[in-house]
């Protein structure tokens, strides 16, 4: 029987997204974006200390591999020939720092990362107060708290007067970066200092080392990253485009040992084993990057949101650098190409966000699963008053008070489990608001609608929420893939590959759905106006005076502790008097 002829598509391009919790390979018509096929693999988390989180970089290279060949598979299985993938693109965790021998190939330890996890508290920077406040641009939540204390060495090192490290890269000085993982790799690991001593060591965030080991690893693998990746280093000079030597310096990092940094489209190297063995590797963006260019967020002013864990914000702010006054990031957005200009952004996080209706099903038992939370907010379709402040480990941007704690308020006896559904969902909304907010005041751009993305947008009530509590359209597409499309729109656009068009006549339409807001402006500033009210409530719950470290007694208020010893005096000499034993 004649074997059953290939279904011609026009040129593919894969995408690897390569994330905290799992890889996945997935693979688009590159003439209408559509996704013909994928393949995920789930990665493991090691927690060698309390407060350390690691990754294995040897599993999620082999897990890249797979997803790739399984992902093939399935094109094979659905008679689309694989010989039409032009190129692939990356897209990664950023932060999440590896050193490798470029001898061996071998990582000289695990990769030091940055997992989302719900309980966690979220990464400290160190400002120029001396207090400590949680690191803006964080998802809820990305830590790996082994670097604290090298922040806070670091810190004083910085004069008042002269932040130089914001002001080069956008970033506070935090242990959520790279540069500060590098650190205690290089003061901790015996064999990463070896290995710089003697010549041998590369560092990389995940895209790096994918790269390198994709092209051919010790047989000549390219070492390199791309703007997006190195710009969330701490190492990287975002005005220059380069790294900064005085940066490398005062983290003591070798330059030697970092990668060369390319745009975010073009050909880096061609895949060296595998299905898709001499397919070029052409696009690499940081995966929040990669969203923002799968929503096609190419002009000044455009935002997306991607509703996760926590939160991520990216607003385009265009060719120019801005610097953010409410506790928001510079970051680089994208540069599609060596010739291309580059973009910025400014990017901001709502902390808990999915980690909220985490809680309300593992901590409180009111709902079995996270989908069931639609269904009690739709019963009520209001919260009746009631407001919830998730502020489990304090508030961050725009308030920085790590002395908040969440507090749900407003409670009637009328109050029931659908209400504190209804104002969980409402307080993911508020919160984006208020980042929004800030980015309007930062950038002087108003927003005209908010691109969505994400896992929560499935939950058709909250993005009707959104619009209203926003009081602009919320733009959801229906291709939810928009991290991986981004890597694959890069990697197909990119010189010499050719075969994804980002002009805009030729961009394809994507199809949408669309929340308008169905209140109107007032009703929508009088609840945000309850919010901020509730907010102020939270704040202060959380002092650090403990009873050791002074005398927080009611006797440091002395009208009081007067009061109090008077009355003692005379209820000790009424009882006298009265004869009571």
């Amino acid at each position: 029987m004649a074997a059953a002829k290939k279904a011609v598509l026009g040129p593919l391009v894969g995408a690897v997204d390569q994330g905290t919790s799992s890889t996945r390979f997935l693979v688009f018509n590159s003439k209408t974006a559509e996704l013909l096929s994928h393949h995920q693999v789930e990665i493991k988390q090691e927690f060698p200390r309390e407060g350390w989180v690691e990754q294995d970089p040897k599993e999620i290279l082999q897990s890249v591999y797979e997803c790739i060949e399984k992902t093939c598979e399935k094109l094979e299985q659905l008679n689309i020939d694989i010989s039409n993938i032009k190129a692939i693109g990356v897209s990664n965790q950023r932060e999440t720092t590896v050193v490798w021998d470029k001898l061996t190939g071998e990582p000289l330890y695990n990769a030091v990362a940055a997992p989302v996890s719900p309980g966690s508290s979220v990464p400290v920077a160190v400002v120029p107060s001396g207090s400590s406040v949680p690191a803006a641009g964080t998802s809820s939540v990305w830590l790996d708290l082994r670097t604290q204390s090298t922040v806070e060495n670091l810190s004083k090192r910085i004069p008042g007067n002269n932040n130089f490290v914001k002001s080069k890269t956008g970033l506070p000085l935090s242990t959520y970066f790279s540069a500060v993982k590098l650190r205690w790799l290089l003061d901790n690991v015996r064999k990463v200092q070896m290995a710089v001593e003697e010549n041998r060591a590369l560092f990389g965030t995940i895209d790096s080392w994918l790269i390198w080991s994709l092209t051919g690893g010790v047989n000549g693998g390219v070492h390199c990253t791309d703007v997006t990746n190195a710009s969330r280093t701490m190492l990287f000079n975002i005005h220059s485009l380069e790294w900064d030597k005085e940066l490398c310096e005062f983290f003591g990092i070798p330059m030697e040992i970092l990668p060369n940094v390319r745009s975010s489209s073009e050909i880096y190297g061609l895949m060296k084993a595998g299905a898709l063995e001499g397919v070029p590797i052409s696009g690499c963006l940081g995966d929040q990057s990669a969203a923002l260019v799968g929503q096609m967020c190419f002009q000044d002013g455009q935002a997306k949101n991607t509703y996760g864990t926590g939160c991520f914000l990216l607003c385009n702010t265009g060719h120019k650098c801005v610097f953010s006054e409410h506790g928001l990031l510079t970051t680089v957005a994208y540069k599609l190409g060596r010739d291309k200009p580059v973009y910025y952004a400014l990017e901001g996080s709502v902390a808990i966000a999915g980690a909220v209706i985490r809680w309300l099903r593992d901590n409180l038992g009111i709902i079995k699963s996270s989908e069931e939370i639609e269904k009690l907010a739709k019963e009520v379709g209001t919260s009746y008053g009631c407001y919830f402040v998730p502020a489990f480990s304090g508030l961050y941007a725009p308030y920085w008070e790590p002395s908040a704690r969440g507090i749900i308020c407003g409670l009637t006896q009328f109050t029931n489990k659908c209400h504190i559904a209804f104002a969980a969902l409402e307080a993911v909304c508020f919160q984006t608001r208020e980042i929004l907010d800030a980015m309007n005041r930062d950038c002087g751009i108003p927003l005209s609608h908010l691109q969505v993305d994400g896992g929560m947008t499935s939950n058709k009530i909250l993005m009707q929420l959104q619009a209203d509590i926003l009081y602009i359209p919320v733009v959801k597409p229906s291709m939810p893939e928009t991290t991986a499309l981004g890597a694959a729109m890069a990697a197909g656009a990119a010189e010499g590959v050719g075969v994804w068009s980002l002009e805009p006549e030729d961009l394809s339409a994507v199809t949408m759905e669309r929340f308008e807001p169905q209140i109107n402006a007032e009703e929508s500033e009088i609840r945000y106006s309850t919010w901020k009210k509730a907010v102020m409530k939270s704040i202060g719950w959380v002092t650090t005076q403990s009873p050791e470290s002074g005398d927080p007694s009611i006797f440091c208020s002395l009208p009081l502790g007067f009061f109090i010893v008077s009355s003692m005096v005379m209820l000790i000499g009424a009882r006298y008097i009265s004869g009571i034993p």
